[in-house]
């Protein structure tokens, strides 16, 4: 299977997936007189991020990892969203910037280098070994992590808003 196709749909999918959770997370909050903040800054563990970086960072692992599998830039888009709107919004600009990776950039190079410089050494890929253990795990955590915020402040998820439409593979 191409890599494109194992890649830069999944991340659709996904970022689709994430911005219905955020607008059920923001109805419930509504109908339930929760104040909006309280859902965007709940958090699974005190040492681990709120729900907005949560949001950002599958923006992030998105867009890295559809830019990298391309070899592209990776678009800077800065963490200053505070409102489900505004994370909504950002989950749009990153599914634009994926639509524009072509699908012949992403399967062209098997061999392209991918480096990732982090504060504890530079991580060394090549594309399917990024793909399948970086930038898939990296992206789905903060996704699924988004989830369990959601879900441990009462919004009413179950595994089906988790999984999305599935209407593609209905058989009559």
């Amino acid at each position: 299977m191409p890599l494109y196709q194992v890649s830069v749909p999944v991340f659709l999918r996904g970022l689709n997936v994430l911005a219905e959770l955020l607008r059920k997370g923001e109805a419930h909050a509504q109908e339930q007189g929760v104040p909006a903040d309280q859902l965007l800054q709940a958090k699974l563990a005190p040492d681990m991020f709120n729900l907005v970086r949560q949001v950002q960072s599958a923006s992030d692992a998105a867009k890295a990892g559809g830019a990298r599998l391309a070899g592209l830039p990776v678009p800077a888009m800065p963490d200053t969203e505070t409102t489900f709107a505004e994370l909504r919004e950002r989950i749009a600009k990153t599914v634009q910037f994926l639509e524009t990776v072509s699908e012949d950039d992403v399967n062209a190079d098997m061999q392209r280098p991918i480096e990732i410089k982090t504060g504890r050494g530079t991580l060394k890929f090549t594309p399917v070994p990024y793909l399948t253990t970086f930038a898939l795990p990296n992206f789905y955590f903060h996704v699924t992590t988004a989830y369990d915020i959601l879900r441990n402040q009462g919004v009413p998820l179950g595994k089906l808003d988790y999984l999305g439409d599935l209407s593609f593979a209905l058989q009559a």
